[in-house]
């Protein structure tokens, strides 16, 4: 399920919609598990690696990746590591997309 959410599109969120909850969430959640759910609201993950140019290679696909698909997480970056954190903040919540641009992440590794 994973290359299934990895090879969708991000849609943008109007609003007016539910976030994710219960079954629904927990079904996503699972085809990126490398990713932990905070209180039902986000998803985020840290990525290592072995120094800072690195890192910084990573998140610079990162952007292009997030311009690309309309979506733009907030980025952490660090020496050796970048922490990335998706939620849609127009529902203050989740939806699939959040869950679409994390499998999109995980394929930049």
């Amino acid at each position: 399920m994973t290359e299934q959410l990895a090879d969708k599109k991000c849609v943008p969120c109007r609003g007016g919609v539910p976030p994710l909850k219960g079954a629904e969430l927990e079904k996503l959640h699972r085809a990126v598990p490398d990713w932990t759910v905070v209180n039902g609201h986000h998803i985020q993950r840290e990525f290592k690696f072995p120094d800072f140019k690195q890192a910084l290679d990573f998140v610079n696909r990162l952007g292009a990746l997030a311009e690309e698909q309309g979506h733009h997480p907030d980025i952490l970056l660090a020496w050796g590591k970048a922490g990335i954190t998706l939620w849609t903040h127009k529902i203050d919540g989740l939806t699939e997309s959040d869950f679409i641009m994390a499998a999109k992440i995980d394929r930049l590794v």
